[in-house]
């Protein structure tokens, strides 16, 4: 067992640190600000492969383990939580089309996708789906070799800014045996977008509903087999729960490196924040909660990659512990900045509207812990959880 990263590791830790501090930190707090997509930078973060950081190589992918990834994702998002997120989600589909589809979806889509020239959105929550994936009502109906899509979907990140939509709907019957995946261009005719939405965080990504009426997509863009969309999006989930508790990784150890820099500035009753106790206890409390979620994300990673019986089980569990742990060391950090911590001149307030969300996204923390509770419930369980 060895904790220490390789040498390629330390090396993609490296670059994605310099390009977040160059491309992304400087100009965070503005696109939160003006809620602005930054689609010209994504496409810089594209060209050093970020985009595809999982794909395989023969569609223009990295081909890089869930580690690898974890550890760049962890170092963007200290840059600009919000967009490095959207690059994880874009990373999820971008792999899906490229595991499920078939040669001619493949290379039509995934060699743009991996360089970040065309971006893509995943669809699976809807209105009355949420955490619940498999009761999606959204469907496919087969007509010839054509299938004829109608529905909904809610809080689509990206959604009229992309390129390719991986829309999870239903092929046949209810429950996730009747689910299905789909790669739709989102500009066939039928397709529609609400408002882009106005939310407390995330705000360098935009957010809007789609409305499917009647479009027409032709039955090669299935991805996979009918009746394995369900599936893919947990095998999907698996990774994106990953994806999500290292952004926030990141963003905790960037308020966690701010708070520690004021501490040692700021003073207060004739002597510097970091003389005092009670915020050194604080501190060493922040950092220890940090350096456990940062390990049990990359456990996590590591378990996907092998495959291990119980990975999913380990995502739910990382995903539940970062994004709690996290958002509690950025909220600390805004507590010791003061009331600087919550002007927006400083970006703590910034990080912990980003991280609240995290606690919600790929299932709530609340499914994460029914996951983990019926694995740990089983007979024999707690012999294999260790």
């Amino acid at each position: 067992m060895d904790f220490e990263l390789s040498d390629d590791q330390l090396a993609f830790q490296a670059t994605a640190q310099e390009f977040a501090a160059r491309e992304f930190a400087p100009h965070a707090a503005a696109w939160d600000a003006k809620c602005h997509f930054p689609k010209a930078v994504i496409r810089k973060a594209g060209e050093l492969g970020f985009c595809g950081l999982y794909s395989p190589e023969d569609v223009g992918g990295l081909g890089l383990t869930r580690l690898d990834a974890a550890i760049i994702f962890e170092e963007l998002s200290a840059g600009c939580t919000s967009t490095s997120a959207f690059i994880s989600i874009h990373n999820m589909a971008t792999w899906m089309i490229a595991t499920f589809g078939n040669e001619a979806t493949r290379n039509h889509w995934c060699p743009s996708l991996t360089v970040g020239e065309k971006l893509a959105s995943y669809c699976l929550t809807e209105p009355n789906a949420g955490s619940d994936g498999a009761s999606v009502r959204t469907t496919a109906e087969k007509h010839g070799d054509m299938y004829r899509v109608n529905g909904s979907k809610a809080f689509i990140s990206g959604a009229g800014d992309t390129d390719v939509l991986v829309v999870m709907l239903r092929t046949g019957e209810p429950g996730a045996k009747g689910m299905s995946a789909i790669a739709i261009p989102t500009d066939l005719p039928g397709i529609t977008y609400g408002r882009k939405e106005e939310k407390m965080g995330w705000n360098s990504q935009p957010t809007r509903t789609i409305t499917f009426d009647n479009v027409e997509v032709p039955s090669t863009a299935l991805l996979g087999a009918e009746g394995e969309g369900f599936k893919i999006a947990m095998k999907g989930i698996d990774g994106g729960r990953i994806n999500i508790a290292t952004c926030s990784v990141g963003t905790a150890q960037a308020a966690l490196t701010a708070a520690q820099q004021y501490m040692n500035q700021r003073r207060q009753f004739g002597k510097n924040l970091a003389e005092f106790q009670a915020l050194q206890f604080k501190l060493a409390d922040m950092v220890t909660e940090l350096v456990a979620a940062r390990q049990m994300v990359r456990l996590a990673a590591s378990k996907l990659d092998n495959d291990h019986t119980d990975k999913t089980v380990y995502c739910a569990m990382a995903k539940r512990l970062a994004t709690d742990l996290c958002f509690q060391v950025c909220n600390e950090a805004l507590q010791i900045h003061g009331g600087y911590g919550y002007i927006r001149e400083y970006p703590l307030e910034r990080h912990v509207r980003d991280l609240r969300v995290h606690q919600i996204l790929e299932g709530t923390n609340e499914i994460m812990r029914v996951i983990i509770a019926r694995r740990i419930l089983e007979e024999h369980a707690p012999d294999a959880i260790r």
